[in-house]
């Protein structure tokens, strides 16, 4: 049964990153830029700090004075994710989101890539540096971060490090308080040559994406960071700061309401009007769900993070949607039978939101 388990997480994780049926050219994501970003070269650290404090931004202003808001959208991806899938275009992790927000008029939307496999440290720290990049190409003050998983995660070090180039951050199935699932594996991978072997497999089944990451990642050391003691070290190395805007939403699947896990005095008109509507949860996601709901406890959840562990800042509520819904996989399929679940005005929805407060 543990094996099952394990096994069970490692197909999901490998399964949420697109990589079935795509072909493996090497360019899964580029680790040190995004193609929006930048044009042929990458500024050094040095520059874009330079630029941040008072030097000329590409927007074209001779004025030094940063832009306000509306700010620019970074939607941070999770766990073993991507920006673009093998350079094949149209397999992203936010499937169809940046070019959806584009057609509604919002032209500063990014997708920067990090490290698939690694701790939010370490992937925090590659998305402040985007971020920064960022800030030079648009001439924007600052910006807001919707992360989605682990992606949220990735946000609160950025927010935490530069509370200054930070409006706000949106986290949406973010496991802020763990994920049930993480404390059982790292129950059973203690010998360190286990460990090995998890890195070595997704070495070998998510070899583009390991390729692109650097040899100096690890799987097994992200994946551990959802445990119970991880994520309270992680909180009290990285707690909220002032003037930045915190968000939360949570997924909840498996025919689940929610119950009174959902219910906030905060909830938007865009999440309540889900209200109704139920989520069959995806196949890949089965295993992990049962164990997550705590078997016949039936704790809501979507699948891998459970409704209270979701919970951070402001509580904006629950949606109908799986872990791999609420970023629209696997490749835009239906969410279940009889939901009308969209992702993608579900983002158009949570930007306007931020829009409405002024961000």
């Amino acid at each position: 049964m543990r094996r099952s388990l394990l096994a069970a997480s490692f197909a999901l994780a490998v399964g949420c990153s697109g990589t079935s049926g795509a072909e493996d050219d090497g360019k899964v994501f580029r680790a040190d830029t995004d193609p929006d970003v930048q044009d042929s070269a990458t500024p050094t650290d040095a520059a874009v700090d330079s630029a941040l404090d008072g030097g000329a931004s590409d927007a074209g202003s001779d004025t030094t004075k940063p832009l306000g808001p509306p700010y620019p959208i970074v939607l941070a991806h999770g766990f073993f994710g991507f920006e673009d899938f093998a350079g094949i275009g149209f397999i992203t992790y936010f499937y169809g989101v940046k070019d959806d927000l584009a057609k509604r008029g919002e032209a500063q939307v990014f997708t920067p890539a990090v490290d698939p496999f690694n701790d939010s440290t370490t992937r925090g720290l590659e998305l402040l540096a985007r971020v920064k990049e960022i800030l030079v190409k648009t001439g924007a003050a600052k910006v807001n971060l919707i992360g989605h998983s682990q992606g949220g995660l990735d946000a609160r070090v950025v927010a935490h490090e530069r509370p200054d180039l930070v409006a706000s951050v949106v986290t949406i199935g973010t496991p802020h308080g763990g994920a049930p699932i993480a404390d059982i594996a790292a129950k059973l991978v203690t010998d360190d040559r286990f460990k090995d072997v998890v890195d070595a497999l997704a070495k070998l089944v998510g070899g583009a994406l390991w390729s692109a990451a650097g040899e100096k990642t690890s799987l097994i050391r992200g994946f551990l960071q959802f445990t119970k003691p991880a994520v309270a070290d992680f909180a009290s190395a990285y707690p909220d700061m002032p003037g930045v805007s915190y968000y939360s939403i949570a997924g909840r699947t498996a025919l689940s309401d929610g119950g009174s896990a959902c219910v906030t005095a905060d909830a938007p008109a865009f999440v309540t009007k889900w209200k109704a509507t139920l989520d069959t949860t995806d196949p890949l996601l089965k295993i992990p769900e049962s164990v997550t709901a705590n078997g016949l406890a039936n704790v809501p959840n979507d699948g891998l993070v459970r409704v209270v562990d979701a919970k951070h800042g402001t509580f904006l509520g629950c949606l109908p949607a799986d872990h791999l819904d609420e970023m629209g996989h696997l490749l835009g399929d239906a969410p279940g039978v009889g939901s009308k679940w969209d992702h993608l005005q579900f983002y158009a929805d949570v930007v306007g939101h931020l829009r409405s407060k002024g961000l």
